[in-house]
């Protein structure tokens, strides 16, 4: 059973390094750059940026949460308190997260998007992208928390 819980607890850890990477990015590469480009450009730009995003970061995202879901369960039905706590404190974060982005960045990117598959400039765009751009580093701070604490579960699975 102590692999399985590390093997779990792997898959979530390189699943949610995807999203983790990916916020990490905008807060320190992408929103600095987007300030410099005018607002066509941005609307063009992040209108596809959140097509494909949305189409092909719930695979990861999801499935990161899932195995830290059953990282947790699995290392408590192991006994292993500790990974167990872990693993729930990160998926805990994962949750947040999602709630983050579900009531904040999605709207945006909705927008952004359909604007930009209607080769249209939208009318708003810098304050849709101040809106994303005001939670992408509490969103990167959870990933990293949730991170961490799946590799305090890994670790500690083994002891």
């Amino acid at each position: 059973m102590e692999a399985f819980v590390q093997v779990l607890a792997v898959v979530a850890i390189l699943a949610n390094a995807v999203v983790y990477g990916t916020d990490v990015f905008c807060a320190i590469v992408q929103r600095p750059a987007l300030a410099n480009v005018d607002d066509a450009t941005l609307t063009s730009t992040m209108g596809q940026v959140h097509r494909f995003g949305d189409q092909r970061m719930p695979i990861p995202g999801v499935g990161g949460l899932i195995a830290a879901i059953l990282t947790a369960v699995v290392a408590g039905i192991d006994g292993r308190a500790t990974a167990s706590v872990a693993a729930a404190l990160a998926a805990l974060a994962l949750i947040v997260w999602l709630v983050v982005y579900a009531r904040v960045s999605a709207p945006v990117n909705k927008r952004l998007t359909a604007a930009a598959q209607q080769g249209s400039t939208a009318p708003d765009a810098r304050a849709l992208q101040g809106t994303w751009d005001s939670v992408i580093n509490a969103r990167a701070l959870l990933q990293g928390l949730a991170l961490a604490a799946l590799c305090v579960a890994l670790v500690t699975a083994a002891t």
